[in-house]
């Protein structure tokens, strides 16, 4: 069987949890960036290469044991076309 290569980038998804993470925690995440946002929650950003890395990173989230308040995808960048 061949393996298809998407060159397109991953997407950017922020995921919001009740409780606390910190950097100590990037490791297992794999180099997301997380925010202590001082109300409780935490907020980890990162680059997410396809939708099966998206699940498997929720499954961490789930095996933390805390809420999961929200995810999601942030838009890339708006590019101008040249005229």
């Amino acid at each position: 069987m061949t393996e298809l290569q998407d060159d397109t980038p991953g997407n950017i998804y922020e995921i919001k949890l009740k409780g606390c993470l910190d950097q100590s925690w990037a490791d297992w995440f794999e180099g997301l960036t997380f925010t202590d946002e001082g109300d409780g929650t935490t907020t980890i950003v990162g680059e997410i290469v396809h939708q099966a890395a998206l699940h498997s990173l929720l499954k961490k989230v789930r095996n933390l044991g805390l809420p999961l308040l929200a995810v999601n995808r942030r838009d890339p960048p708006l590019t101008k076309c040249s005229t």
